[in-house]
């Protein structure tokens, strides 16, 4: 899933046009009453990306980062193996943003010695 800038999209369900969704996680179709409705899975790699190539237009960073994503459908016995994987990105991301800070610190500290 990439992150989009969609001003028009509403913060509601997204509507069903046609009685066949599929799981964003697994593909598997699904019936609309029984998919779990939920924002994108959004990779650490993803999101740099994303955050890379609109870093000069701090407007449109800020609408992409704080603003809220469509739901999109998975299917129920997934919900498991997604917070599995938000919890990973999570970790990785935390893991970047500390070689990162790392990475500014360390030249400070050397200098300051």
């Amino acid at each position: 899933m990439a992150l989009e800038l969609n001003p028009q999209a509403p913060a509601t369900q997204p509507v069903v046009l046609n009685s066949e969704i599929r799981c964003a996680l697994t593909g598997r179709t699904l019936k609309p009453e029984e998919a779990y409705w939920a924002p994108p899975l959004v990779t650490t790699q993803e999101l740099v990306a994303t955050v890379s190539r609109n870093l000069l237009t701090p407007g449109a960073l800020g609408a992409l980062l704080f603003g809220e994503q469509p739901n999109v459908p998975y299917a129920p016995e997934t919900r498991q193996q997604l917070a599995a994987r938000r919890s990973t990105e999570q970790l990785k991301l935390l893991l970047l943003l500390l070689l990162v800070a790392a990475l500014l610190i360390t030249p400070i500290v050397l200098l300051v010695s």
